[in-house]
């Protein structure tokens, strides 16, 4: 496949606009598809960028008339006409009706409304997982704004910024942390002023006219911080315009309804979260919340989906990958999405239920095709589009390619996102225009590869740059590049993963500036209070030098050949992993002192590092939920007892942990 066009460094540019105020850059030399006109250049492309800076401040601004689709408390409405019964959410010991739940909705939008809340706005969900969590994003959307999840795991820093960044109109808050904020007005949900300000609201159906201006399709719904590829999260601002093709979807395959169990497996800080809440709230299903270590990956997962009676879930394939299959979702329905689904789940999960396979990025509404049901033996693609949207395979002359021919996938259609908030020219860069579309329509350049079959079917065939799926997460590498280039000593930085699934490893490779020897702990902290615990790399690695290719870019090849054991710089202190794969045979733990030792030998395999003290942390040193699984399991194959993975995620030191160790 030849270059992409909107990627070539000798590459002049146009910004072309359409009649709804969209902007995008467009190669130069190429036609300029019906419906857009021609606004500046040609020009390089910084001039390009800069330009659409200026003119564009706002991708939410959408002109003309609005698209003729059903928004989401249209959706939320009728099915609790329809249903007002049947239970809706089961969380916190407690089980709401829908018609309950409405009211619960329905009164907290009032209390937005007269705050001065409406279409536009952005409002802030820093909200534990609870029964509040669903309620106050429907909330959210019906007094017109859009939520925007502030999941209250996330560091400080990174919650902070986004508060600043969308520069948000409120905040609600419920659950045992703090607001994180004091730059904008929060509401807390929990207390009692909130609890009068909610009973003395009207439940009954918000009216158009109660709103601060009419909503319609093309407003905000959600705004979702992805990883950003500069060093900075984006947020992908979502409408209402996708909805009718999710829930046509969700029907379509799916088919979820009144007696159906969904779990909400997924954070709200990730699309998939809008999934799980809209498959089993617009449908007459009910939605089950649970504590989040409820739904680790592994035992705990499984307990969960067998004790809660779950009938449909959504779980990326790392999840599935560590779960034992038998006993739940029998005769159920189950979504997997967020990476590659390998035939070797498809063995162990698709006999004995309905099981699928998504794919689409946070600036599609979720997703934008599904292949299913899948079964044993046949090749696992990511399917064909949901109704409303298409897929394009297009060359580097964006022409489309040929049945098996692989091209970059070019994603359009009504859940296309409106761009990123304050980001236009990147939204112009990434949301182009679309040759082969209706008059003025854009196109999503999704960045990843694949081909369509002879039938259709679509297969994906990996990313173009360097955004990875690690655990089910979208992480831009080249953030955590940019986190860690800001450290002090650091010269140099680049990140690599090896492995897939559960054996995923992200490696961080360091060089320092002369004179200065930055030690790998103290790095792994400052990171930890700028990105989230999935994007932290399991180590970090100083190098002398990095290695680079001819034209002196770093050789990110030979970095993954790495693996991680490379000899550290003199006095850099760095762990290497090459003790994780020596063979030694595991001792069975004695009480006292030998038992706190056999657990730091198995841990220190675990996580593929030469040894780990009783004093030390197992998230410190590398450790993430994947891992904590991978050593309770060590621990009852091993040794025939039971280690929980609760304890491991809130034991302090491995000595501490070593007290939890438990017969089976």
């Amino acid at each position: 496949m030849s270059r992409n066009p909107f990627e070539r460094d000798d590459q002049s540019y146009v910004v072309l606009c359409n009649d709804r105020g969209q902007r995008s850059l467009w190669p130069g030399d190429r036609p300029v598809p019906a419906g857009w006109s021609v606004e500046h250049g040609p020009v390089a492309r910084e001039a390009a960028c800069a330009f659409v800076d200026r003119v564009w401040p706002d991708v939410r601004a959408v002109r003309g008339p609005a698209a003729a689709l059903p928004t989401l408390p249209e959706c939320f409405e009728r099915v609790v006409a329809a249903h007002p019964r049947e239970p809706a959410v089961e969380a916190d010991g407690n089980v709401l009706t829908y018609d309950a739940l409405a009211a619960r909705v329905n009164r907290l939008a009032r209390v937005l409304i007269g705050r001065g809340v409406g279409p536009g706005d952005l409002v802030g969900l820093s909200i534990a997982r609870g029964g509040w969590l669903p309620a106050a994003a429907l909330a959210v959307a019906t007094a017109g704004a859009a939520y925007v999840p502030l999941d209250p795991a996330y560091p400080r820093d990174w919650i902070a910024h986004a508060v600043g960044d969308a520069a948000l109109d409120c905040l609600l808050h419920s659950g045992p942390h703090d607001a994180v904020t004091d730059r904008v007005p929060v509401l807390g949900l929990d207390g009692p002023r909130a609890g009068s300000l909610l009973s003395a609201a009207d439940p009954g159906p918000v009216a158009p006219r109660e709103r601060t201006r009419p909503l319609t399709a093309d407003d905000p719904m959600y705004v979702i911080y992805t990883s950003g590829s500069t060093g900075v999260p984006k947020g992908v601002v979502v409408p209402h315009a996708g909805v009718a093709g999710l829930v046509a979807t969700q029907r379509q395959w799916i088919g979820a309804g009144p007696g159906d169990r969904v779990l909400q497996w997924a954070s709200f800080n990730f699309d998939a979260g809008f999934w799980d809440m809209t498959l089993a709230l617009l449908s007459g299903a009910t939605l089950v919340v649970t504590d989040e270590r409820d739904v680790l990956p592994g035992d705990d997962l499984h307990r969960t989906l067998r004790h809660r009676a779950i009938s449909h879930a959504v779980l990326p394939p790392v999840a599935l990958s560590l779960t034992d299959s038998t006993g739940v979702l029998e005769g159920g329905v189950l979504l997997s999405t967020g990476d590659v689904c390998t035939p070797a789940l498809v063995r162990t999960w698709a006999p004995n239920r309905r099981m699928y396979n998504g794919y689409g990025p946070t600036e599609m509404t979720v997703g934008v095709t599904m292949a299913g049901p899948v079964s044993p033996g046949s090749a696992v693609g990511i399917g064909r589009p949901w109704p409303g949207n298409e897929v394009r395979v297009l060359d580097g002359g964006l022409r489309p390619c040929a049945p098996g021919e692989e091209g970059e996938l070019y994603l359009a259609g009504s859940g296309e996102a409106l761009g990123y908030l304050n980001r236009p020219s990147l939204t112009a860069e990434r949301f182009v225009a679309d040759p082969f579309g209706a008059p003025g329509a854009r196109m999503y350049r999704s960045g990843d590869l694949g081909h369509r079959s002879a039938d259709g079917e679509l297969f994906f065939g990996g990313r173009a740059d360097h955004q990875v799926k690690l655990r089910g997460f979208r992480v831009e590498l080249g953030e955590i590049e940019a986190a860690l280039d800001a450290c002090p000593g650091v010269a140099l930085s680049a990140v690599v993963v090896t492995g897939t699934l559960d054996e995923a490893r992200m490696t961080a490779y360091v060089a320092a500036h002369r004179g200065s020897s930055p030690k790998p702990a103290e790095l792994r902290h400052r990171l930890a209070r700028k990105l989230p615990a999935h994007m932290l790399p399991a180590e970090i690695v100083l190098l002398d030098a990095l290695p680079t290719t001819s034209n002196g870019k770093v050789d990110r090849r030979a970095l993954e050949k790495l693996d991680g054991r490379a000899a550290p710089a003199a006095g850099a202190g760095a762990r290497g992993d090459g003790a994780a794969r020596d063979g030694r045979r595991r001792a069975a733990p004695a009480p006292d002192g030998r038992r706190v030792e056999a657990l730091c030998e198995l841990a220190a395999r675990v996580l593929g590092v030469p040894s780990v003290a009783p004093q030390e942390n197992f998230f410190d040193l590398g450790g993430h939920s994947v891992l904590a699984v991978k050593l309770s399991r060590g621990v009852r194959d091993a040794w025939g007892l039971t280690l929980p993975v609760r304890a491991i995620i809130e034991s302090p030191t491995m000595e501490d942990l070593a007290g939890h160790l438990l017969p089976a």
